[in-house]
């Protein structure tokens, strides 16, 4: 229990003594009987409860994630210019207040999807290309208020810096980025150019109003129906196309291993007559050098004839 919970505590306990006090009072003097004795424990509970309400609403604990502006009735400016720090601090009873300030990480999502951003509904950036294409892009912001600059967030903004700052400046920025690429780029090449491109100007935008930007997330890219359907019907002439090539490029395969086995064809049918005309050389050869032999044979021996 904190030292505020408790000074709370008690003061709402002196209160409640206090009014059970009275009753008693008014009990006891509507039957004349003595208050002497209560009516001085009535007085110190009164006030008691009376300091006690002081110091509670001059004690002031401000938790690590926050910070908290002081609004004074004293101050020139009608506010502090340094703002509270964690830990318990102290403000001037009844003339003083505090407003509190997170300074931890805060989320804003701009999405198609109806539940996913703090908008219900369709809540992205429409923005149109450098070829006039349109694109819903889904984003989402992470930053934080400048512990340093609290009070000039106040000053410009109060609480209104999430509706009035962060969204527009962020849809803003988004759509001039994308103003400056074709929507191939958009969703290709050029992606975390464009990305790098809004982070750094939407950070310096957020900066000069008190704002840091901690990260910036292009989290989707959808196309309008109309070229959605265009690049589906590109998608599918392509598709047709590099199937018509491998179809010409599969006959031309079959034409070369047709050729291949004709030429293998042609090729043997030469080498098996040109064996053949070898073979009838050889023999004729043969039988021509055998009749010689024997015409030489019977030339030398004519007693062979009989």
């Amino acid at each position: 229990m904190s030292i505020t919970t408790a000074v709370s505590v008690l003061t709402t306990a002196s209160w409640l003594a206090a009014v059970a006090l009275l009753v008693v009072l008014v009990v006891r003097a509507s039957k004349r009987r003595t208050t002497k004795g209560i009516m001085t424990v009535f007085v110190v509970v009164v006030v008691l409860a009376l300091a006690l309400t002081t110091i509670s609403a001059g004690l002031v604990f401000v938790e690590p994630h926050e910070r908290g502006v002081v609004i004074s009735a004293f101050s020139p400016h009608g506010y502090r210019e340094t703002p509270l720090n964690p830990g318990l601090n102290w403000i001037i009873p009844y003339a003083e207040s505090v407003i509190y300030y997170p300074i931890s990480k805060q989320t804003y999502t701009m999405s198609i999807a109806h539940s996913e951003g703090q908008v219900q509904g369709d809540d992205s950036v429409a923005a149109r290309t450098s070829d006039g294409q349109e694109i819903f892009i889904d984003a989402s912001v992470i930053f934080k208020i400048d512990p340093t600059q609290v009070v000039d967030v106040h000053i410009a903004w109060q609480s209104r810096y999430i509706d009035d700052l962060v969204r527009p400046l962020t849809r803003g920025v988004i759509r001039d980025a994308i103003s400056q690429y074709r929507v191939d780029e958009v969703v290709s090449t050029k992606r975390f150019d464009i990305t790098q491109q809004i982070s750094d100007e939407l950070g310096n935008q957020l900066n000069s109003n008190g704002l840091l930007l901690d990260d910036f997330v292009l989290r989707n890219i959808t196309f309008s129906a109309e070229y959605a359907l265009s690049v589906e019907q590109k998608q599918i002439a392509e598709q047709q196309a590099q199937q018509a090539k491998f179809v010409v490029e599969q006959k031309k395969q079959e034409a070369e291993q047709a050729r291949q086995v004709a030429q293998g064809k042609a090729d043997a049918a030469v080498i098996a007559a040109e064996g053949d005309a070898q073979a009838r050389l050889i023999q004729a050869e043969a039988e021509a050098e055998a009749l010689a032999m024997i015409a030489q044979a019977l030339a030398e021996n004519p007693d062979l004839l009989t």
